[in-house]
């Protein structure tokens, strides 16, 4: 068995899975084969079968195609009609999203969404914690309670101390925090 070759052109590739395709060989056993011989990630399984599937349709053509590759997904058409969807309804996930766009993977909606359209989610609603001055004084107290022992003991008390903070909101809403999040842009609209 030969060693792995190092980067193959595109065109190389597929002339031999054209010339294995035509010799009658399954897209599997071309995959297997041709991991052997240019290493396990020339190219996916999945990528091997839909050559074999176009050069068995008919494709003769090992070349890139005028557009170099795959045409992309992301049109300016899609990319407004999901801008659209975002802009008439914030909370959705992207996976309801794609229920609305069935011919776009996620990812891709994900990239236009993110990338292309700028939207960040952020949670919708914020809850403020507001202090009564009950708190605010015992607060003042507990402060000057530590400023004076830290003063007396010095940094053996700093050693003594365990902070936390622990905050309880009972809230009317049955709306979780991830329920409230919008898309929205970092920059107001």
């Amino acid at each position: 068995m030969c060693a792995a070759i190092g980067t193959p052109g595109n065109c190389e590739i597929r002339a031999v899975i054209c010339i294995l395709q035509a010799k009658g060989h399954s897209a599997a056993e071309i995959h297997r084969r041709m991991s052997a011989v240019y290493g396990p990630n020339f190219m996916s399984d999945k990528c091997v079968m839909e050559w074999c599937r176009k050069f068995r349709d008919g494709r003769t053509d090992v070349h890139d195609e005028g557009d170099q590759g795959w045409p992309s997904l992301v049109t300016d058409d899609r990319v407004q009609r999901v801008d659209k969807v975002v802009r008439e309804r914030r909370r959705f996930t992207i996976s309801e999203l794609s229920l609305e766009f069935p011919q776009v993977c996620r990812t891709v909606l994900y990239e236009i969404v993110t990338k292309k359209l700028g939207y960040h989610k952020f949670c919708a609603r914020w809850v403020a914690k507001m202090l009564t001055d009950v708190h605010k004084t015992q607060r003042m107290a507990s402060a000057l309670t530590f400023l004076q022992r830290y003063h007396d003991e010095g940094d053996e008390f700093l050693n003594k101390i365990v902070t936390d903070d622990e905050t309880w909101v009972k809230s009317g809403s049955v709306e979780t925090k991830e329920q409230s999040r919008q898309w929205m842009h970092t920059f107001t609209e």
